[in-house]
């Protein structure tokens, strides 16, 4: 072949075939020619077959079924969850054996296959008492937590199985140290926070306000009042992203936190009428004191053995009161809480002098309080606000500050018979379309009958409207803007004239009521 043909690097002639490898050289660059170098991939039925692998196969003389093909990849795929749940390796077991058991030994493919996963998951750690909260699962898997709990109600179905009493304390104190927020608090912070937390929840499962609801957002709600409580900044929406909640929902289960509160201590404190959603923070130490005495007493509202209030008492009455509300310097107020023990009252040892002496100082400091705040005022208030942070007021001697089966929180008596919020609500939602039934009413008798005269009879049921604060408020908002009457009123009036009964109406069920009786022309 040398002598035929040129080099296609050098245009030499002296190009060779070599015998070992049967490439074609150049003896002059040595560089291997393009030409005469393929080799056709032919044969028969057992000849070879390309260069491509084919699915399901790992190469040369390895061949795999679909089906164990679609069993590995399963498992990769639940190998790979385990770790990012954090999952140890015999909980794993059991949900692989859960999974098997599911899909009768055949697995699956696909995001359904995922979300079963999480569902598994879920159960098992439940089941064992341990913390995997549904929404961690479902972002994880990538799926809503709807989904996720359509298929935690399958798996339990399908399986016949019982889930155990959910254990939100658990998913508290998880939450709580594994805040990224919290990482630099000392551990007797933390273990004090998850002491006024566990208090605080089993208080809110007590006033009914997790009934029905998720609990990882009333989680989140608690861990920022905690931490503000110990002089700690934590943002309610860095808590809600790490929780993957709704920061609408967190805000909503904090502010029912914070009218709880409110509403024991206007209940039970001495100043608790001037207590509001405001300054509720600075007399929180109060409110949890009273409820750790409250839940310590016997049944009958006796106190029991570790019940003492005269720590408590000592608080209000301190000549350095912590809890001072007033922004005038309170300096030797308790003072007079100090008299020595007399025998007889009427010599108790106070002259005209000393008496005129307590006239003059209440005076001077009534005075200052009535001048406004100064620098010095503003200073006194933010430093006797800081000293809130103080954990002298914190005991932690309740059964509250440990974890108690549901039965036995529900037989506290925590200061207050509270209401779930959602039937609060309610019975609000319904006076309120009460009031306008009863105004719709008004103005149809009106424009039917004219206007009622003084005389007429007081008894008349059309005159009898009870409307509430609120809606008198709102109201009047709207005959500011020069309109008074919405949608919801020209709906019940039309309801009203077509004989609707008032009971149906308060549901507040107005699209089916429309269509029932208005659309269809039926007259109930």
């Amino acid at each position: 072949m040398e002598g035929h043909r040129t080099c296609k690097n050098c245009g030499s002639n002296s190009i060779y075939s070599d015998i070992s490898t049967g490439d074609v050289v150049c003896r002059s660059c040595d560089v291997v020619q393009d030409f005469d170098n393929f080799q056709a991939h032919i044969g028969g039925i057992n000849g070879p077959v390309g260069t491509y692998v084919h699915v399901g196969t790992t190469g040369t003389g390895n061949w795999y079924s679909y089906r164990e093909t679609k069993i590995y990849e399963a498992k990769k795929v639940i190998d790979d969850l385990m770790y990012k749940f954090g999952i140890t390796e015999k909980k794993a077991d059991d949900v692989s054996i859960m999974i098997r058991t599911i899909t009768e030994d055949e697995y699956g493919q696909g995001r359904w296959f995922s979300v079963l996963i999480g569902a598994c998951s879920y159960i098992v750690m439940r089941m064992d008492s341990k913390v995997l909260p549904m929404e961690e699962a479902a972002n994880t898997v990538g799926c809503d937590v709807f989904e996720m709990g359509r298929m935690v109600n399958r798996v339990v179905d399908f399986l016949d199985l019982e889930l155990p009493e959910l254990s939100i304390v658990n998913w508290f104190e998880k939450a709580i140290r594994n805040s990224s927020r919290l990482r630099d608090v000392s551990e007797d912070t933390i273990s004090r926070m998850l002491k006024q937390g566990t208090l605080l929840l089993q208080c809110l499962v007590n006033w009914f306000v997790t009934t029905g609801r998720r609990p990882m957002p009333v989680v989140a709600a608690v861990l920022v009042f905690v931490a503000e409580l110990n002089g700690i900044t934590v943002r309610l929406g860095d808590v809600a992203n790490e929780l993957h909640v709704a920061l609408k929902t967190c805000k909503l289960r904090h502010k029912e936190l914070l009218e709880r509160l409110v509403q024991v201590a206007q209940a039970t404190l001495p100043w608790g009428k001037d207590v509001n959603m405001k300054n509720i923070m600075r007399n929180a130490p109060s409110v949890i004191q009273y409820i750790e005495l409250k839940s310590m007493s016997n049944q009958n509202g006796k106190c029991g053995e570790n019940c003492d209030l005269s720590f408590l008492v000592d608080d209000c009455l301190t000549e350095e009161n912590s809890y001072w509300y007033d922004e005038h310097e309170p300096e030797k107020d308790s003072q007079y809480f100090q008299a020595k023990k007399v025998d007889i009252p009427e010599r108790f040892p106070l002259s005209a002098e000393s008496f005129s002496t307590i006239y003059s100082e209440a005076k001077n400091a009534m005075s200052v309080a009535k001048a406004g705040p100064t620098a010095s005022t503003r200073r006194r208030t933010r430093e006797e606000y800081d000293s809130f942070t103080s954990t002298g007021w914190w005991s932690g001697e309740s059964d509250l500050s440990k974890e108690l089966l549901l039965k036995q929180i529900l037989e506290k008596n925590l200061g207050i018979n509270a209401m779930p919020p959602s039937f609060d609500n309610g019975c609000l939602v319904t006076e309120r379309r009460r009031a306008k039934i009863n105004a719709a009413k008004l103005r149809i008798h009106r424009t039917m009958c004219g206007r009622p005269s003084a005389s007429g009879d007081e008894n008349t049921t059309y005159d009898r409207i009870v409307v509430d604060k609120e809606e008198v408020k709102k109201m009047k908002r709207k005959r500011k803007g020069g309109f008074c009457l919405d949608w919801e009123d020209f709906i019940i009036e039309t309801l009203l004239l077509h004989k609707v009964r008032e009971e149906e109406i308060e549901k507040g069920h107005y699209k089916a009521l429309l269509g029932l009786h208005v659309f269809n022309g039926g007259c109930s």
